[in-house]
């Protein structure tokens, strides 16, 4: 259920959005990296970032709200922040007015843990659902090879890789996902 109350200290959230009409808000690499360092800005000293996918038209970021954040209007102050300072650079970039976004973001409160484990992958593999590439382990504006790899990053990443009980495992999940994953497509082409 899409919660409507405030962000709460040490709690896991799925926010996500899309473009007005289902619009495109990634028109090219730069735009993608914009967003990200917004992310980083905006985001990080509020918020646990433990993974992201940005695709053309819409975006998926599961965090974990600070445990030492006291002032709970600051959260949506902070994603007001990020969401305002991206449109405004992406409609002066490309002379365009009106809203990128189609709505306030959604944010789900995340309390159930395999269900946290089934968004993670879920999250990652968003670009190879929507039929993008055949592999979501070759997109590159997700977080899936930040995790894998060892790379400075502002991802929890240390902290996704635990939850998984380390990185080989890690990788184990998202491979036995990804093969169902796509067994299931070939399934739909089944006579």
């Amino acid at each position: 259920m899409i919660n409507t109350l405030q962000f709460e200290n040490g709690c896991f959230y799925h926010i996500y959005n899309r473009g007005n009409n289902s619009g495109i808000i990634f028109k090219e690499d730069a735009n993608f990296l914009y967003f990200l360092i917004l992310l980083k800005k905006h985001i990080s000293p509020i918020a646990e970032i433990y993974t992201y996918c940005l695709l053309n038209n819409h975006f998926h970021l599961l965090i974990k709200i600070k445990e030492n954040e006291d002032n709970k209007v600051k959260y949506e102050q902070s994603f007001s922040n990020l969401f305002n300072a991206y449109a405004k650079a992406y409609n002066k970039k490309y002379n365009r007015t009106g809203k990128l976004f189609e709505e306030r973001f959604k944010k789900i409160k995340i309390d159930d843990e395999f269900y946290l484990t089934e968004l993670i992958y879920y999250i990652h593999a968003n670009p190879q659902k929507h039929g993008i590439l055949k592999d979501f382990r070759d997109y590159k504006y997700s977080s899936y090879n930040t995790i894998i790899s060892s790379k400075p990053t502002v991802l929890s990443r240390d902290e996704v890789i635990k939850w998984f009980g380390g990185l080989s495992f890690f990788i184990e999940y998202h491979l036995d996902r990804h093969v169902k994953l796509s067994y299931d497509k070939l399934a739909e082409f089944d006579i």
